[in-house]
Order: C-alpha cells, then sequence, then structure tokens
C-alpha cells in the first residue's frame, strides 16, 4: 500500500462505491448483484485538499464546494495520474478556484 503526503490544495481522487439500478457513464468495475436487480460499481470523485489536521485526516471540498473529512491512509485515495490532469484540467481549474473562493469567505 502506497502512502502519500498529503499538503493543502493538493488535488486527490476517491475511488466512492456505489449501488443502483442504472450506473452512470463514469462507472468503473461495473458488476450485477446476486439478485440481478441493480449494479455494485465504483466512480472517480476528483477534490481538492482544504486542510491537513494533525492526526492525518484530511479536509477535503468537492466539486460542489462540500466539505468531507477523510482519513488520510484510505485506500480509496489516490493522486491524479499525469493523464487525468492533463484531460480534466479544467475540472482540476475549478477545484482550485472553488478552493481560493472559499478560503477569501474565511
Amino acid at each position: 500500500m502506497k502512502q502519500f503526503s498529503w499538503s493543502v490544495g493538493d488535488f486527490l481522487v476517491y475511488r466512492k462505491s456505489k449501488v443502483s439500478k442504472n450506473p452512470g457513464p463514469r462507472a468503473k468495475n461495473v458488476s450485477p448483484s446476486a439478485a440481478g436487480d441493480s449494479y455494485g460499481y465504483t466512480v472517480d470523485k476528483y477534490w481538492i485538499v482544504k486542510d491537513v489536521l494533525p492526526d492525518g485526516t484530511l479536509l477535503v471540498q468537492t466539486m460542489r464546494g462540500k466539505e468531507l473529512t477523510l482519513p488520510g491512509d484510505d485506500m480509496a485515495l489516490r493522486k491524479p495520474y499525469m493523464w487525468e490532469r492533463w484531460f480534466l484540467r479544467k475540472r482540476f481549474k475549478m477545484l482550485s478556484e472553488s478552493l481560493e473562493q472559499s478560503t477569501e469567505l474565511a
């Protein structure tokens, strides 16, 4: 397991597990449930680190401005790959701008 060193302003990818009858277009690792009436899958969420707490917990900000706390050593967390940063640069730019706006308001 690779441990990352997180700091404020770092982008991160959180692989969120979901269950639904209709997986969306960004769904990965789709598999039907045992009864066959729904699907389990994962979706990559692109967030930014707003603060690193002393115990290693991360305060992250989502694309829509929500704040969540996550353990810094969560297996579902990783840093974005270089190709993700390139192809999704508009998304990461929006995250940076959102973080700047929220810190200006505080």
